[in-house]
């Protein structure tokens, strides 16, 4: 059997787009751009135009609601321009105030005049791109669903006839005949808005059909910005592998390095859990920090702080942040839950991964980064899906945890160990009349590891870890406590090795 005649496609002047599309739209085709009010139909369908004009084809936007005027103004708000691109406007002979006579002017006669001028300018134009934005007006016009499916069947038809790529927008006001087009459509784009209880809603989109080309499918994250149309293929982690040596990163630390049998492997991701304050964030960034010390590129994307507190914890820890930052080494990161959408994050991840060549990557934390996501199953997919891809890619990937809790009944507010090759557990106990932190490591699927207790101290000498503690009693139960002497417990200056 001969190998499938590979089919032509244009490109939307959507990058991220193309590549969901596997290429862009299918040339010569109908193709159906679907979603409510305010999802981004028309900025979408702008894009796919001005690429056509950059592209040197003649495009023409036949819209049915919007005046030219509007079109304009809401493509200037983009900072685009639509000259060269042809406009009509076609009000419907309904909605025309002198013409609004139902004696003469029946809703099949308004409906066949409506629809005979849009092919007399396509005739006339000779378009190689239409839009036509929507066939809500057609739909109203028509009353009769037999009626209405037989006119855009005679549109396809005519169309057909032509070497012309045509992208209809249609904004479901009629949500119970929301399928009645697809089996007329060569494909089929839907676009959803979420709202949220607080926060950027999230924009997503998802290729219903497409008729003898390959796509990806499932939903993806998109936002529209001042400029451009971003979106965010979701990920699919088996196609993105490299080779890469296996080796340990070390954090620079003694202790730490051989409490984690000396140090975290490539392709493998780290948990550090523990409750709030217990030194979690400083733990990630003794690693981040030695990393761009080897002359490596680090990446740290914080849902919690601002990089001002970032700078005052890393200075006290004698690491000079900033310096790494304006250096290219350290790439920070912002995360706001409430403007975020998952796919974006996973696209920054993605960036500074594939273009800016990080080996460490830090999320802090992921108890914020739920809030990005309130459904729990789709959010422990799909970072699972990331922490495959890092794996994939030879990343050490740290995840912070915080766990509920300071003291006494310590839980997690969502289990993702079983997605770590390595946790690492901090907690705070007592000990000669001072709070004091300890760190044990509970798992380590990459090697070995020391099955010891260990303190560490962050301040004032900067980040130290003490030797083997002994005589601990409950450090799983979340309020260990300490019986031994003070001896071997940290003091200023004090590392062990």
């Amino acid at each position: 059997m001969p190998d499938p005649l590979p089919i032509a496609k244009l490109q939307t002047g959507i990058p991220e787009f193309d590549t969901i599309l596997r290429g862009g739209l299918p040339r010569e085709r109908l193709h159906l751009l679907e979603g409510a009010p305010g999802t981004g139909k028309t900025t979408i369908a702008m894009q796919f135009l001005l690429q056509g004009r950059k592209d040197g084809k003649r495009c023409l936007y036949v819209t049915l609601s919007e005046s030219t005027q509007e079109l304009v103004s809401a493509a200037a708000s983009h900072g685009w321009s639509l000259d060269g691109i042809g406009i009509v406007n076609l009000v419907p002979l309904e909605a025309q105030l002198d013409r609004q006579q139902s004696v003469l002017y029946t809703s099949e006669v308004e409906l066949g005049e409506t629809m005979r001028l849009i092919t007399d300018r396509i005739e006339s134009d000779d378009p190689e791109l239409v839009v036509i934005d929507s066939l809500s007006e057609l739909r109203l016009l028509a009353q009769d669903q037999l009626r209405y499916r037989r006119q855009l069947l005679a549109l396809k038809q005519f169309l057909q006839g032509r070497s012309c790529t045509t992208l209809v927008l249609d904004d479901l006001s009629h949500r119970e005949d929301s399928t009645d087009l697809h089996s007329l459509m060569h494909s089929v784009i839907h676009l959803e808005q979420i709202e949220r209880s607080y926060g950027a809603a999230r924009r997503r989109l998802r290729i219903v059909k497409m008729r003898g080309a390959d796509y990806q499918s499932g939903w993806h994250d998109f936002m529209i910005t001042t400029r451009n149309v971003l979106v965010f293929p979701s990920l699919i982690a088996e196609d993105h592998e490299a080779e890469f040596a296996v080796a340990l990163m070390t954090s620079g630390l003694g202790g730490l390095d051989t409490l984690l049998g000396g140090g975290l492997s490539h392709g493998s991701t780290t948990m550090l859990l523990g409750p709030s304050g217990v030194g979690k964030s400083s733990i990630a960034l003794q690693y981040v920090m030695a990393a761009v010390r080897r002359g490596e590129r680090a990446a740290y994307f914080s849902f919690d702080e601002g990089f001002h507190t970032l700078q005052q914890r890393s200075s006290a820890l004698r690491m000079d942040t900033a310096q790494a930052v304006r250096d290219g080494r350290l790439g920070w990161t912002r995360a706001n839950p409430s403007r975020l959408s998952p796919g974006q994050f996973v696209w920054q991840v993605r960036r500074e991964v594939e273009d800016e060549g990080a080996r460490i990557v830090v999320i802090d934390s992921l108890n914020s980064y739920l809030s990005t996501m309130p459904e729990e199953q789709a959010l422990i997919l799909q970072m699972h899906e990331l922490l495959t891809y890092l794996n994939n890619q030879g990343v050490v990937t740290i995840l912070i945890l915080a766990q509920q809790g300071i003291i006494g009944d310590i839980q997690n507010p969502v289990d993702l160990s079983f997605m770590s090759d390595t946790v690492v557990l901090l907690r705070f106990f007592e000990a000669g009349g001072e709070v004091r932190k300890a760190i044990s490591v509970v798992k380590k699927r990459t090697g070995i590891h020391e099955l010891s207790i260990r303190e560490f101290r962050l301040f004032p000498d900067g980040m130290q870890v003490g030797p083997r503690l002994m005589d601990f009693q409950g450090i799983l139960t979340g309020t260990p406590e300490y019986d031994g002497s003070l001896e071997p417990l940290l003091r200023d200056g004090k590392e062990s090795a």
